[in-house]
């Protein structure tokens, strides 16, 4: 007996269904389905230039020169923003090319220090309490979140801006709670409400951060 595989997992997954199905119906629909979000966020990339282009610009001179006076950076985030987190430290410290490494650390590859701080004190203090015990005047603090909302990455904000920490966020949708912060020196929001497509698209922008920062060191900015 056949049967049809309903809801959410029917949608993502047709072919659990067992009834007979035309699979070169199937195969196109999945092809124009890539094809479309391929161009979404190639379109969303696109719009940053003009919205974010001189902003990443004066944002790379600005840690460019908090480098040189031998300020570390604080990538911090939640879920995929916590890989992207971890991504942003690796490409400062280890690049990819011969372009100099700089110190910089995630805030979330220790997890015995965010569960010690989640269970005695709250899951909001997990990057804040870590900026007020590494962080010194004239380091870089960079947080990420998709909603912009995140309270713990907002947190570490406000404690980096009280210790003189030069701060650089990254958000989606309209950026939330982050584009209403006094303690955000440097904002670049992805106008998006898909995750994915923020995601995406802030992966491609702290990589332009970090390319432009690599310049301004080397006096080409």
């Amino acid at each position: 007996m056949s049967a049809r595989v309903e809801g959410a997992v029917g949608a993502l997954y047709p072919f659990l269904d067992t009834r007979p199905t035309d699979v070169d119906a199937v195969l196109a629909a999945v092809a124009r389905s890539t094809a479309d979000k391929a161009a979404e966020i190639v379109a969303l990339r696109e719009s940053l230039v003009a919205e974010h282009g001189q902003r990443l610009v004066d944002c790379a001179r600005r840690c460019a020169a908090a480098f040189r006076a031998g300020g570390t950076l604080f990538a911090f985030g939640n879920g995929g923003s916590s890989t992207d987190a971890q991504d942003i430290a690796q490409l400062f410290l280890h690049p990819p090319t011969a372009a100099r490494p700089l110190p910089a650390i995630s805030l979330t590859h220790d997890v015995a220090v965010i569960t010690a701080l989640s269970n005695d004190v709250g899951f909001e203090v997990v990057f804040a309490r870590q900026v007020a015990a590494f962080g010194r005047a004239g380091d870089i603090a960079v947080g990420l979140s998709t909603s912009g909302g995140s309270n713990n990455v907002l947190r570490a904000f406000e404690e980096a801006a009280r210790r003189g920490m030069l701060t650089v966020g990254f958000a989606g949708y309209d950026g939330g709670r982050m584009a209403e912060s006094e303690f955000i020196d440097h904002l670049f929001v992805v106008p998006s409400a898909s995750v994915h497509r923020v995601q995406e698209a802030q992966t491609t922008v702290y990589h332009v951060l970090w390319e432009l920062t690599q310049q301004a060191l080397a006096d080409s900015l």
